[in-house]
């Protein structure tokens, strides 16, 4: 970790986009990829500017959440919550499934230690993000980059990291609508049956083991899911239609990212023909939509410097 040995007037940060879950690991699971938001924040009057991916919805006042994830760095130092101006730049689609309210969280987490002339420790970090999110499997990756599995234990969130194989892709389809978390949520099972609680266990673990030892061919039956894709599909027309689509056009595994609606296909090959099918798929569907090919990143939220581009952070 950097310790800044100053309070800054001004701090920049950059965080990755995210998918959870992966299939089977609800809740539990996500990884990073290198797609990027920023967050750029200075003393002053208080202010939220946007740019970018959901300028014309996001909230520029207290109730954005970079102001959350700022103001809890400063809680846990005890220290008054200063005024602050934060510019946010948003690569990240909003509300796609992609980690875009982890990412703000976390920038802001990141940013707010920043300004205090403190480093930041990623285990901190992390228990006041997963605190404000509810959940791990966004902020995990967000703050420590690469593959992240996260677990409650208590008080504690315990989190260990999946070597990814170095030419893996991600394909992302990209609809041009948004998903609402608390929809996609609400159409979940609050309870679950033995047989399909094996099901996904037996397939998490396929999914780490697949994903740590390089065994592509695994990722088809790694990523399928019974907890959350079959009930989500009903509120995602055409998402089982995509998916198939990404694994007919040479994917080795795909699902659902996040709580939708975008979709993330493996692939170590083919990356632009799997992009191809799973948008004739989608316009099949009626789905207006675009496509990303990106990689996983090891990266995490990190302190830049826009003008030399130098940076230090969470996930080195």
């Amino acid at each position: 970790m950097t310790n800044l040995n100053n309070h800054p007037e001004s701090v920049s940060v950059r965080v990755p986009a995210t998918a959870a879950n992966l299939g089977p690991g609800f809740d539990s699971i996500g990884m990073a990829v290198d797609l990027w938001s920023e967050l750029t924040v200075t003393r002053g009057p208080f202010e939220v500017t946007i740019e970018g991916d959901g300028a014309d919805v996001l909230p520029t006042d207290e109730g954005n959440l970079v102001v959350a994830g700022a103001r809890a760095a400063y809680n846990a130092r005890g220290a008054e919550f200063p005024n602050l101006k934060f510019h946010c730049v948003n690569e990240i689609p909003f509300a796609r499934g992609l980690g875009s309210s982890s990412a703000a969280i976390v920038s802001g987490i990141v940013a707010g230690f920043a300004l205090q002339g403190d480093g930041t420790d990623p285990h901190e970090a992390l228990l006041l993000a997963a605190e404000i999110e509810g959940h791990p499997d966004n902020v995990a990756p967000a703050i420590f980059g690469g593959c992240q599995i996260g677990v409650n234990a208590g008080d504690d969130w315990i989190t260990s990291t999946i070597p990814v194989p170095e030419d893996l892709h991600a394909v992302i389809l990209i609809p041009d609508f948004v998903g609402e978390t608390s929809e996609a949520r609400g159409v979940l099972d609050s309870e679950v049956s033995r047989a399909d609680a094996v099901f996904n266990i037996g397939r998490s673990a396929l999914l780490a083991n697949a994903l740590a030892t390089g065994q592509m061919d695994l990722l088809r039956y790694a990523t399928e899911d019974r907890l959350h894709q079959p009930q989500r599909a009903a509120i995602y027309k055409g998402m089982n239609t995509i998916i198939r689509a990404a694994l007919t056009g040479g994917a080795h595994g795909a699902f659902l990212s996040g709580a939708g609606p975008s979709i993330m296909a493996f692939a170590t090959e083919r990356e632009y023909t799997v992009a191809y099918e799973m948008t004739e798929a989608a316009r099949l569907h009626g789905i207006d939509a675009s496509t990303r090919v990106v990689k996983p990143t090891t990266r995490g939220a990190h302190v830049f410097d826009p003008a030399s581009t130098a940076a230090t952070g969470t996930g080195d």
